[in-house]
């Protein structure tokens, strides 16, 4: 009894390791989702919460934190080789920074609500994006300027900041690169997808 009791705690632990690592590929939207079928229903539950497709979400994610769960900006050097303070407070899937964190807890009411739960973490970013849309009027699949102001605040997007960062234009570039890709791979096989049934 004891010897099961101890099996079922490890399975349960490595089980939650393995959910909380990359998936296997980032490239393929639906080698993601077949993977991981419990991101597929949050993703589709984002869309249609809060109306943001569903390759524009994964975009998103894909490019701040490549699917880690545990992603954090580096630390800064002090003297130039000891470790010291990170740039921002940004962690998670969505590397959502502590304030505008709060801010959708406040909103949503999500108190146990967690930046290193894909679910969550999706939600985010649906919801800030939604907003973004009814602030700016960026079209709900325009996902370049969606993150330019994700990345840059509706504030700093507002004023054209990202417009004296070529480094930030080419990432906003190839975040829509990404999401056209995912469009293309999920209307292959959102059908598919939609039909898988689960027994346990």
């Amino acid at each position: 009894m004891r010897n099961s009791f101890i099996l079922f705690l490890s399975l349960v632990f490595f089980a939650g390791c393995a959910s909380n690592s990359p998936p296997s590929t980032t490239t393929d939207v639906c080698k993601i989702f077949k993977e991981r079928y419990s991101w597929y229903k949050a993703a589709k539950k984002t869309e249609k919460r809060w109306k943001i497709p569903v390759y524009v979400s994964m975009a998103i994610i894909k490019q701040e934190s490549s699917f880690r769960a545990d992603a954090r900006p580096e630390r800064t050097k002090l003297l130039g080789f000891i470790p010291w303070k990170r740039v921002t407070s940004a962690r998670g899937y969505a590397q959502a920074i502590d304030g505008t964190w709060e801010m959708y807890l406040n909103d949503r009411g999500g108190w146990f609500s967690s930046r290193n739960d894909f679910e969550d973490s999706v939600d985010f970013v649906g919801w800030y994006n939604y907003k973004t849309h009814k602030q700016l009027r960026i079209p709900l699949t325009d996902a370049r300027n969606l993150y330019l102001a994700y990345h840059e605040g509706r504030g700093g997007y507002k004023k054209g900041s990202y417009r004296t960062k070529p480094w930030l234009l080419s990432v906003a570039d190839k975040v829509q690169r990404q999401s056209d890709r995912y469009r293309v791979q999920y209307n292959s096989c959102k059908k598919k997808l939609g039909k898988r049934f689960f027994f346990f």
